[in-house]
């Protein structure tokens, strides 16, 4: 596929873009209450929305309801107040893509009234109406896998064939979507890379990742920081960041096309480089 349809905009394909996290939540495990709420929350959102596209982010992926290992699921109304003042301003301000990382119905079309273009979901459309939010619109969406839920998906996961379960998954929701009238060139995918995943398995599933591919749909990967940097590395949050940019390479090298990450800048240089070697050619 060349091009990913997100509303009024077009993302072409030919590159990888990155994606830069923007999370207003109290309690993300990474920047968790930075960017939450209140007025000034708004106003940090903003300026850190345009420092990471200043670096070289190409979509924003804004997220009100935290899925870390463990999160308790909030609200529709409470994600909506987190998440709708800051999509407002970033559309009014900035010119990008606005990704919302959210599962609830009536928050993807409230955002898409306002302007956002992709509907991140880490549930892949499951719950009740959010097929239809997306269909009605002209929004893309990312269609992800997880086994399980938030509060407890990584409790003791477990797999017959990892990659070949969730290209299962993947599989079924990609023709429920195209059954509902979402065209393929409004759909990626994410394999979901720490949700409800061992080690063994998120290190498998980034070994096969070129064997993750349905429908020729973009891939997007979101291992920023995550444990299975950490459970390689013994290494905490705040000290990933090469153990994340070994990943991305390996990504990109393996066809990934939306590389979402908190450390923008960096990922960009690597995106970059790797591109540039892939792309040589005899002289």
């Amino acid at each position: 596929m060349k091009q990913l349809i997100c509303g009024t905009r077009v993302l072409d394909l030919s590159n990888v873009h990155v994606m830069g996290i923007l999370n207003v939540t109290p309690d993300s495990f990474s920047d968790g209450g930075r960017y939450y709420s209140s007025k000034a929350g708004v106003e940090n959102a903003l300026v850190r929305a345009a420092e990471m596209l200043g670096e070289g982010a190409t979509l924003i992926d804004i997220g009100g309801e935290s899925t870390r290992p463990g999160a308790a699921i909030v609200s529709e109304q409470e994600e909506m107040d987190r998440v709708l003042p800051v999509v407002e301003r970033i559309a009014q301000e900035l010119d990008t893509i606005i990704s919302i990382d959210t599962s609830s119905p009536g928050l993807m079309k409230a955002a898409g009234n306002l302007g956002a273009g992709l509907i991140n979901d880490v549930r892949a459309l499951l719950r009740p109406g959010a097929v239809e939010v997306v269909a009605q619109s002209s929004m893309s969406v990312c269609l992800m896998h997880m086994q399980g839920a938030p509060l407890s998906m990584q409790i003791t996961p477990e797999y017959t064939s990892v990659v070949d379960e969730v290209m299962a998954f993947l599989n079924e929701r990609v023709l429920l979507c195209k059954e509902a009238g979402i065209p393929v060139g409004r759909i990626c995918l994410d394999p979901g890379f720490g949700f409800g995943k061992t080690l063994d398995h998120n290190l498998l599933l980034m070994k096969e990742l070129d064997n993750v591919q349905l429908h020729e749909l973009p891939l997007l990967i979101g291992t920023s920081r995550k444990s299975m940097v950490g459970g390689v590395l013994g290494k905490p949050v705040d000290q990933r960041l090469a153990g994340s940019l070994a990943t991305v390479v390996y990504a990109v090298m393996k066809g990934a096309k939306i590389i979402r990450v908190h450390d923008v800048s960096e990922t960009v240089d690597v995106v970059k480089m790797t591109e540039a070697i892939m792309n040589a050619k005899h002289v």
